[in-house]
C-alpha cells in the first residue's frame, strides 16, 4: 500500500525501556530484535523507536551528540541495520525519531562553536548572542526554557573571560540549531537520506512546530503578575513561524525522490488544529499528531469537539488525523482516566495531579478509549506497555528520577519519568523479564499482574482486546478506511458510524453512568461484558449493521448500571 501512513497503526518503542538484551538494565536494540515477533503479533504495521544516537542522555536521547550512528548503551549501527531488515521481514515498517530543533551540547558542532571567537561561522550554526546590561551579564532576551528557567545560558570563552550566551529552549545540554544557515540545512537532509539510505521508512519530527526563531529575538510580554505572555500564534518569536514550511518542503522532496516514498509524522503542538494543516499540504509533512484526545477529561462532549475540530481540520487538506491517547511526553491514560475531573485547565506531570486516583475505574475507560483511538478514521500511535493496562508511576524515589523537568524545577514537577518506566515481561524476577536483574526506573511491584506473559493467554485482558481490536480493524474495510459520520446518541454517549463496501460499523462509546442500548447487528467486539446486550457505563463497543440500522438513532437510556 503506497499510503500505508493514512492508515496505519504505529507502536511507539521508548527503546531505554522496552526490552533489556544485553542485563545491563537498560533497554536496547538486541532486547527489540527479540521481542519484534510480539509487536508483529500484537497486529500494529509499524514501530517508531525513540532517538538511539550517540548521546549524553541528558533529555533521554533528545540531545543528540551524533546523528549518524548508534548510541553503545543501545547496540551498533549494523545491528540497527539487521534489525530494520528483521522488521520488515515481519511486515513491520520503521520510523526514527529526528531532532532538529537542538543538537547536544556534545555534538562536534557546539564543540567547535564553543572554542570558536564571537561571530565565527562555528557559531552561526547556533544562536549566539551578547547579553545584555553590564558587562553583558544579562541574557539577551527574557525567553524562558520549556524545561523551567532562563532559555539562555552564559559561556566562559577559551580565554576565560565570561562570554556569548547561547539559546535553549529546553536544557542546557540542548542549544537550538540556526536553521536560518544554510549548512544546517544541507547537514539534516544529508542526514536523512543517510537512514533512509539504510531502509527507515520515515522518522517522527521531534518539536516539529520550532526550529525557526525571529532573528531580532524580541522580548515576550509580561503580564500584571510578572509572567510571560504569549504572543498570537501566528506571531510567535520561536513557535509555529511561517519559515518553518520551506524546511519540510526539503523534507518532502527528498522523501519522495525514493521509489517507495519516505513519510514524515510531525510533533506539532498548535492551539487552533486549522494551523496544523499548513504542515499537512501535500508538498510539506504527511502526517502530524492530533493531540486532542490528551487534553479532555472522560466527558462525551470534550471528546466529540475535539474528534470534529480535528478531522475537519484535516479534510481540509485531504490529510489522515494520527490520533493518540499517550506517549513518553504525556502521563499515562489509565491514570488520566482514573483521576477526579481536574481543577486545572491542562493537565501536567506535577507530584499533585494524581491524588485520589481510581485504577480501576482508569483501566475500564481505558479499554473503551482504545476502541474509541482504533475506531476512528485515520492513523494512530500506541505507547509501549498501553496494551497491558499500565499506569503512570508517581513514586519514583527523587534520587533515581532522570528528566531534566524534575532538575530543573527544584523537584516541583516530577517530570515525565512515570510513563517511562521499563516493561514488565514477566509475573516474576526482579525486573519482570525486562531483561537484567534491576531496571534503570523501578517497576512496580503490582505490574506482576499486567505482564505480557500473565495476558499473553487471555483474550478478556487488555492486551487480547488490543489484539482483537487491530485484527478486526485490518479485517474490516469500513473501519480501516472508511468515511465518519456522526450519529444521533444521548448526551453522554459518543455514536458514529463507519461506512464501507461490505457493511457499516458503528461505534458506541458510553460515557454515562446508564447502560445503553446497541444498535441491531453483530456486535464485533466490546470494552466490557454487555449484561441484556446493553452497553455499561465507561465502555465501547463496535456493531457491523445494514446501513439501514446505522442510520436509525437506535440508542436510548436504558436502567441504571
Amino acid at each position: 500500500m503506497a499510503e500505508w501512513w493514512r492508515t496505519a497503526v504505529v507502536y511507539q518503542v521508548y527503546i531505554r525501556s522496552f526490552a533489556d538484551g544485553n542485563a545491563d538494565g537498560t533497554g536496547d536494540l538486541t532486547g527489540l530484535r527479540a521481542r519484534l515477533p510480539y509487536l508483529a503479533d500484537l497486529g500494529v504495521d509499524a514501530i517508531w523507536i525513540n532517538p538511539w544516537y550517540p548521546s549524553p542522555l541528558r533529555d533521554g536521547g533528545y540531545d543528540v551528540a551524533d546523528y549518524r550512528d548508534i548510541h553503545p548503551v543501545f547496540g551498533t549501527l549494523a545491528e540497527a541495520e539487521a534489525m530494520i531488515t528483521q522488521a520488515h521481514d515481519l511486515g513491520l515498517r520503521v520510523i526514527a525519531d529526528i531532532v532538529p530543533n537542538h543538537t547536544s551540547s556534545e555534538h562536534a558542532w557546539f564543540i567547535e562553536a564553543l572554542a570558536a571567537p564571537a561571530d565565527s561561522p562555528q557559531r552561526a550554526r547556533y544562536w549566539f548572542r551578547n547579553g545584555r546590561g553590564r558587562d553583558g551579564a544579562l541574557p539577551p532576551n527574557n525567553w524562558r526554557s520549556t524545561f523551567g528557567g532562563s532559555a539562555w545560558t552564559r559561556v566562559t570563552e577559551p580565554d576565560g573571560r565570561p562570554g556569548q550566551w547561547y539559546l535553549h529552549l529546553f536544557d542546557e545540554s540542548q542549544p537550538d540549531l540556526n536553521w536560518s544557515n544554510p549548512e544546517v540545512v544541507a547537514e539534516f537532509l544529508d542526514m536523512l537520506r543517510f537512514w533512509f539510505d539504510r531502509g527507515i521508512d520515515g522518522f517522527r519530527i521531534d518539536v516539529g512546530h520550532g526550529l525557526v526563531k525571529d532573528p531580532a529575538l524580541p522580548d515576550l510580554g509580561i503580564d500584571a503578575e510578572g509572567l510571560l505572555l504569549e504572543p498570537a500564534p501566528d506571531d510567535h518569536p520561536h513557535w509555529d513561524r511561517p519559515g518553518v514550511h520551506e524546511i519540510y518542503r526539503g523534507w518532502r522532496a527528498l522523501a519522495d525522490s525514493y521509489p517507495e516514498p519516505r513519510m514524515f509524522v510531525g510533533e506539532v503542538w498548535v492551539d487552533d488544529p486549522a494551523r496544523l494543516t499548513l504542515y499537512l499540504r501535500p508538498d510539506e509533512l504527511h502526517t502530524s499528531f492530533a493531540f486532542e484526545l490528551v487534553d479532555p477529561d472522560w466527558d462525551a462532549a470534550g471528546l466529540r469537539s475535539a474528534i470534529t475540530s480535528a478531522t475537519e481540520a484535516a479534510a481540509l487538506v485531504a490529510a489522515p488525523v494520527t490520533w493518540v491517547l499517550s506517549n513518553h511526553d504525556i502521563p499515562r491514560h489509565v491514570s488520566r482516566f482514573g483521576r477526579p475531573p481536574r481543577r486545572r485547565e491542562r493537565w501536567s506531570a506535577d507530584r499533585y495531579e494524581f491524588t485520589g486516583l481510581d485504577l480501576d475505574l482508569g483501566r475500564t475507560r481505558a479499554r473503551a478509549a482504545a476502541l474509541l483511538l482504533l475506531g476512528l478514521p485515520g492513523s494512530a500511535y500506541l505507547y509501549q506497555g498501553e496494551e497491558l493496562g499500565l499506569e503512570e508511576v508517581t513514586d519514583i524515589p527523587d534520587h533515581l528520577r532522570d528528566d531534566p523537568v524534575f532538575h530543573r524545577s527544584g523537584g516541583s514537577e516530577v517530570g515525565r519519568d512515570g510513563c517511562r518506566v521499563p516493561l514488565p515481561w514477566e509475573p516474576t524476577g526482579e525486573s519482570f523479564g525486562f531483561g537484567a536483574d534491576g531496571a534503570w526506573l523501578p517497576q512496580p511491584t503490582s505490574w506482576s499482574r499486567l505482564s505480557v506473559a500473565t495476558q499473553q493467554h487471555d483474550p478478556d485482558s487488555m492486551l487480547g482486546l488490543y489484539r482483537r481490536a487491530l485484527a478486526i480493524r485490518h479485517r474490516e474495510p469500513a473501519l480501516l478506511a472508511g468515511p465518519m459520520t456522526w450519529q444521533d446518541s444521548p448526551p453522554e454517549v459518543l455514536r458514529f458510524v463507519r461506512s464501507g463496501p461490505d457493511g457499516d460499523v458503528v461505534v458506541v462509546v458510553n460515557l454515562s453512568r446508564h447502560r445503553v442500548r446497541l444498535p441491531v447487528g453483530e456486535v464485533l467486539l466490546a470494552s466490557s461484558a454487555l449484561p441484556h446486550g446493553e452497553l455499561p457505563p465507561d465502555a465501547a463497543a463496535w456493531v457491523r449493521t445494514t446501513s439501514e440500522a446505522s442510520s436509525s438513532p437506535g440508542i436510548v437510556q436504558s436502567s441504571s448500571g
